[in-house]
Protein backbone atom coordinates (compact mmCIF):
# COMPACT_ATOMS: atom_id res chain seq x y z
CA UNK A 1 0.00 0.00 0.00
CA UNK A 2 1.01 3.18 -1.05
CA UNK A 3 1.73 6.22 0.98
CA UNK A 4 -1.09 8.18 -0.30
CA UNK A 5 -3.45 5.01 -0.07
CA UNK A 6 -2.26 5.04 3.87
CA UNK A 7 -3.18 8.35 4.51
CA UNK A 8 -6.29 7.94 2.61
CA UNK A 9 -7.72 4.67 4.37
CA UNK A 10 -6.93 6.56 7.75
CA UNK A 11 -8.61 9.63 6.95
CA UNK A 12 -11.76 7.37 5.84
CA UNK A 13 -11.83 5.65 9.46
CA UNK A 14 -10.92 8.83 11.19
CA UNK A 15 -14.16 10.17 9.23
CA UNK A 16 -16.31 7.23 10.10
CA UNK A 17 -15.45 7.25 13.74
CA UNK A 18 -15.62 11.14 13.90
CA UNK A 19 -19.42 11.33 12.24
CA UNK A 20 -21.42 9.27 14.84
CA UNK A 21 -19.47 11.36 17.25
CA UNK A 22 -20.81 15.16 15.82
CA UNK A 23 -24.19 13.55 15.50
CA UNK A 24 -24.27 12.74 18.92
CA UNK A 25 -22.53 15.72 20.40
CA UNK A 26 -25.34 18.14 18.38
CA UNK A 27 -27.97 16.12 19.69
CA UNK A 28 -26.93 15.03 23.18
CA UNK A 29 -29.44 16.77 25.90
CA UNK A 30 -25.90 16.52 27.85
CA UNK A 31 -24.10 19.20 26.57
CA UNK A 32 -23.73 21.87 28.96
CA UNK A 33 -25.00 25.55 27.42
CA UNK A 34 -23.56 28.73 27.73
CA UNK A 35 -26.12 31.37 28.78
CA UNK A 36 -25.62 32.39 25.38
CA UNK A 37 -26.23 29.39 23.60
CA UNK A 38 -29.25 28.67 25.89
CA UNK A 39 -30.90 32.04 24.63
CA UNK A 40 -29.77 31.30 21.40
CA UNK A 41 -31.05 27.80 21.04
CA UNK A 42 -34.53 28.83 23.08
CA UNK A 43 -35.38 31.10 19.60
CA UNK A 44 -34.28 28.41 17.15
CA UNK A 45 -37.01 27.77 15.76
CA UNK A 46 -35.62 26.43 12.59
CA UNK A 47 -34.08 23.03 14.90
CA UNK A 48 -37.06 22.19 17.68
CA UNK A 49 -34.29 19.78 19.13
CA UNK A 50 -32.18 22.43 20.57
CA UNK A 51 -35.14 24.53 21.65
CA UNK A 52 -35.97 20.87 23.60
CA UNK A 53 -32.26 20.93 25.18
CA UNK A 54 -32.54 24.56 26.50
CA UNK A 55 -35.48 23.57 27.74
CA UNK A 56 -33.96 20.73 29.53
CA UNK A 57 -31.03 22.79 30.57
CA UNK A 58 -33.13 25.55 32.11
CA UNK A 59 -35.16 22.71 33.95
CA UNK A 60 -31.80 21.62 35.32
CA UNK A 61 -31.12 24.88 36.52
CA UNK A 62 -34.51 25.54 37.94
CA UNK A 63 -33.82 22.19 40.31
CA UNK A 64 -30.50 23.41 41.30
CA UNK A 65 -32.23 26.82 42.72
CA UNK A 66 -29.85 28.77 40.24
CA UNK A 67 -31.46 32.01 39.78
CA UNK A 68 -30.27 32.44 36.38
CA UNK A 69 -32.95 30.21 35.16
CA UNK A 70 -35.40 32.81 36.12
CA UNK A 71 -34.52 35.18 33.02
CA UNK A 72 -35.53 32.46 30.41
CA UNK A 73 -39.08 32.44 32.41
CA UNK A 74 -41.12 34.35 29.66
CA UNK A 75 -40.06 32.31 27.35
CA UNK A 76 -41.08 29.55 28.76
CA UNK A 77 -44.59 31.30 28.97
CA UNK A 78 -44.21 31.52 25.56
CA UNK A 79 -43.29 28.11 24.36
CA UNK A 80 -46.14 26.85 25.47
CA UNK A 81 -47.75 27.25 21.97
CA UNK A 82 -45.14 26.28 19.90
CA UNK A 83 -46.39 24.70 16.89
CA UNK A 84 -43.97 21.52 17.43
CA UNK A 85 -45.86 19.22 20.36
CA UNK A 86 -42.30 17.54 21.64
CA UNK A 87 -41.53 21.67 22.80
CA UNK A 88 -44.60 21.79 24.37
CA UNK A 89 -44.51 18.63 25.84
CA UNK A 90 -41.05 19.81 27.77
CA UNK A 91 -42.00 23.09 28.41
CA UNK A 92 -44.80 21.29 29.95
CA UNK A 93 -42.59 19.60 32.42
CA UNK A 94 -40.04 22.62 32.91
CA UNK A 95 -42.51 24.92 34.36
CA UNK A 96 -43.69 21.99 36.74
CA UNK A 97 -40.17 23.03 37.99
CA UNK A 98 -40.74 26.15 39.64
CA UNK A 99 -44.71 26.18 41.62
CA UNK A 100 -43.79 30.51 41.87
CA UNK A 101 -42.73 31.35 38.16
CA UNK A 102 -44.83 33.91 36.84
CA UNK A 103 -47.65 33.20 34.42
CA UNK A 104 -47.06 29.58 34.93
CA UNK A 105 -49.60 28.32 36.81
CA UNK A 106 -52.23 30.45 34.42
CA UNK A 107 -50.09 28.86 31.29
CA UNK A 108 -50.23 25.61 32.38
CA UNK A 109 -54.26 25.20 32.92
CA UNK A 110 -54.54 26.77 29.40
CA UNK A 111 -51.94 23.78 28.57
CA UNK A 112 -55.06 21.19 29.74
CA UNK A 113 -56.76 21.89 26.51
CA UNK A 114 -53.97 21.63 24.32
CA UNK A 115 -53.95 18.98 21.46
CA UNK A 116 -51.82 16.47 22.52
CA UNK A 117 -52.79 14.04 25.01
CA UNK A 118 -49.27 13.84 26.26
CA UNK A 119 -48.67 17.30 26.22
CA UNK A 120 -52.22 17.51 28.64
CA UNK A 121 -50.82 14.41 31.02
CA UNK A 122 -47.68 16.69 31.53
CA UNK A 123 -49.41 19.90 32.18
CA UNK A 124 -51.68 18.33 34.37
CA UNK A 125 -48.52 16.32 36.41
CA UNK A 126 -47.14 20.06 37.05
CA UNK A 127 -50.21 21.52 38.05
CA UNK A 128 -49.81 18.99 41.12
CA UNK A 129 -46.34 21.12 42.17
CA UNK A 130 -48.58 24.07 42.08
CA UNK A 131 -51.31 22.04 44.62
CA UNK A 132 -53.68 22.29 42.02
CA UNK A 133 -56.13 19.34 40.87
CA UNK A 134 -57.51 20.38 38.01
CA UNK A 135 -55.67 18.13 35.55
CA UNK A 136 -57.33 15.02 37.61
CA UNK A 137 -59.06 13.69 34.49
CA UNK A 138 -56.17 14.21 32.45
CA UNK A 139 -53.38 12.20 34.74
CA UNK A 140 -56.50 9.26 34.67
CA UNK A 141 -55.97 9.02 30.85
CA UNK A 142 -52.54 8.51 31.66
CA UNK A 143 -53.34 5.64 32.83
CA UNK A 144 -55.37 4.47 30.33
CA UNK A 145 -54.16 2.03 27.31
CA UNK A 146 -54.56 4.15 23.77
CA UNK A 147 -56.84 2.99 21.23
CA UNK A 148 -55.93 3.82 17.71
CA UNK A 149 -58.85 4.06 15.15
CA UNK A 150 -58.35 3.52 11.36
CA UNK A 151 -58.65 7.03 9.65
CA UNK A 152 -59.89 5.63 6.39
CA UNK A 153 -61.43 2.15 4.83
CA UNK A 154 -58.47 0.01 4.13
CA UNK A 155 -56.51 -2.94 3.93
CA UNK A 156 -53.73 -3.66 6.55
CA UNK A 157 -49.80 -3.78 4.35
CA UNK A 158 -48.18 -4.41 7.17
CA UNK A 159 -47.91 -4.16 10.86
CA UNK A 160 -45.86 -5.05 13.92
CA UNK A 161 -46.07 -7.58 16.54
CA UNK A 162 -47.75 -7.48 19.87
CA UNK A 163 -45.63 -7.03 22.88
CA UNK A 164 -43.37 -4.80 20.78
CA UNK A 165 -41.90 -1.64 23.04
CA UNK A 166 -42.81 1.73 21.32
CA UNK A 167 -41.93 5.22 21.06
CA UNK A 168 -44.48 8.16 20.96
CA UNK A 169 -45.08 8.59 17.34
CA UNK A 170 -43.39 5.13 16.41
CA UNK A 171 -44.90 3.45 13.49
CA UNK A 172 -47.63 0.92 14.17
CA UNK A 173 -49.06 -0.34 10.73
CA UNK A 174 -49.30 0.65 7.13
CA UNK A 175 -53.19 1.21 5.91
CA UNK A 176 -53.72 1.12 2.23
CA UNK A 177 -57.02 2.86 1.07
CA UNK A 178 -58.54 4.37 -2.02
CA UNK A 179 -56.47 4.73 -5.07
CA UNK A 180 -53.31 2.66 -4.15
CA UNK A 181 -53.08 5.31 -1.16
CA UNK A 182 -51.03 4.43 1.94
CA UNK A 183 -51.48 5.93 5.56
CA UNK A 184 -48.88 5.76 8.40
CA UNK A 185 -50.78 4.67 11.60
CA UNK A 186 -48.14 5.82 14.52
CA UNK A 187 -48.88 5.69 18.40
CA UNK A 188 -49.78 8.88 20.47
CA UNK A 189 -47.93 7.47 23.06
CA UNK A 190 -45.20 5.73 24.05
CA UNK A 191 -45.53 2.07 25.90
CA UNK A 192 -46.24 -1.38 24.76
CA UNK A 193 -48.74 -3.00 21.84
CA UNK A 194 -51.34 -5.03 23.20
CA UNK A 195 -53.00 -5.97 20.09
CA UNK A 196 -52.99 -4.70 16.66
CA UNK A 197 -54.54 -5.43 13.39
CA UNK A 198 -52.66 -8.09 11.32
CA UNK A 199 -51.22 -7.51 7.96
CA UNK A 200 -54.24 -8.22 5.32
CA UNK A 201 -56.97 -7.29 7.60
CA UNK A 202 -59.65 -5.06 6.36
CA UNK A 203 -60.90 -2.11 7.77
CA UNK A 204 -63.55 0.04 7.49
CA UNK A 205 -62.90 3.98 8.57
CA UNK A 206 -62.96 4.15 12.88
CA UNK A 207 -62.36 0.40 13.46
CA UNK A 208 -59.64 -0.56 15.95
CA UNK A 209 -56.09 -0.79 14.47
CA UNK A 210 -54.44 -1.14 17.49
CA UNK A 211 -54.50 -1.04 21.74
CA UNK A 212 -51.39 0.43 23.16
CA UNK A 213 -50.80 -0.12 27.27
CA UNK A 214 -48.73 3.02 28.35
CA UNK A 215 -45.16 2.91 29.35
CA UNK A 216 -44.05 2.16 32.91
CA UNK A 217 -42.55 6.13 33.51
CA UNK A 218 -45.95 7.19 32.20
CA UNK A 219 -47.94 5.29 34.73
CA UNK A 220 -45.25 5.60 37.15
CA UNK A 221 -45.48 9.60 36.83
CA UNK A 222 -49.49 8.95 36.98
CA UNK A 223 -49.50 7.36 40.10
CA UNK A 224 -47.38 9.78 41.85
CA UNK A 225 -49.44 12.23 41.30
CA UNK A 226 -52.79 10.78 42.11
CA UNK A 227 -50.89 9.80 45.50
CA UNK A 228 -51.60 13.40 46.41
CA UNK A 229 -54.96 13.95 44.26
CA UNK A 230 -56.47 10.46 43.97
CA UNK A 231 -60.06 10.66 44.89
CA UNK A 232 -61.84 7.10 45.54
CA UNK A 233 -63.16 6.72 41.92
CA UNK A 234 -59.67 6.59 40.78
CA UNK A 235 -58.94 3.14 42.68
CA UNK A 236 -60.68 1.42 39.57
CA UNK A 237 -58.36 2.77 37.13
CA UNK A 238 -54.88 2.33 39.73
CA UNK A 239 -55.62 -1.29 41.43
CA UNK A 240 -54.65 -2.91 37.47
CA UNK A 241 -51.15 -1.86 38.22
CA UNK A 242 -51.05 -3.62 41.45
CA UNK A 243 -50.74 -7.03 39.83
CA UNK A 244 -47.62 -8.89 39.54
CA UNK A 245 -47.79 -8.67 35.77
CA UNK A 246 -44.04 -9.12 33.85
CA UNK A 247 -44.97 -5.99 31.87
CA UNK A 248 -45.85 -4.29 35.49
CA UNK A 249 -42.02 -2.52 36.72
CA UNK A 250 -42.09 -3.65 40.41
CA UNK A 251 -41.56 0.48 40.79
CA UNK A 252 -45.17 1.02 39.54
CA UNK A 253 -46.47 -1.96 41.50
CA UNK A 254 -45.27 -0.72 44.94
CA UNK A 255 -46.02 3.42 43.82
CA UNK A 256 -49.79 1.92 42.75
CA UNK A 257 -50.30 -0.47 46.14
CA UNK A 258 -49.12 3.03 47.86
CA UNK A 259 -51.50 5.36 46.24
CA UNK A 260 -54.44 3.03 47.09
CA UNK A 261 -53.21 3.35 50.33
CA UNK A 262 -52.71 7.51 50.12
CA UNK A 263 -56.34 7.76 49.01
CA UNK A 264 -57.56 5.72 51.70
CA UNK A 265 -56.14 7.57 54.35
CA UNK A 266 -57.88 10.50 53.16
CA UNK A 267 -60.99 8.65 52.63
CA UNK A 268 -60.92 8.48 56.72
CA UNK A 269 -59.55 4.53 56.68
CA UNK A 270 -62.33 3.08 54.51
Amino acid sequence: MSRTQKLLFFLTAWLICLMPFLFWWNTWFGRKLSDQQLAAYLHDTKKPRHIQQALVQVGERITRQDATAKQWYPDLVQLASDPVEEVRNTDAWVMGQDASGPGFHETLLKMLTDPSQMVRGNAALSLVRFGDASGRPQILVLLQPARITSPESGRILDSDRPGTVIHQWGLIAKLQYGQQQTAEIRSPIPGRIRSVAGTGSRLVAGAEVAVIDPANEQVWEALRALYLIGQPEDLAAIRPYERDLPDISNDVRQQAIETEKAIRTRMGGA
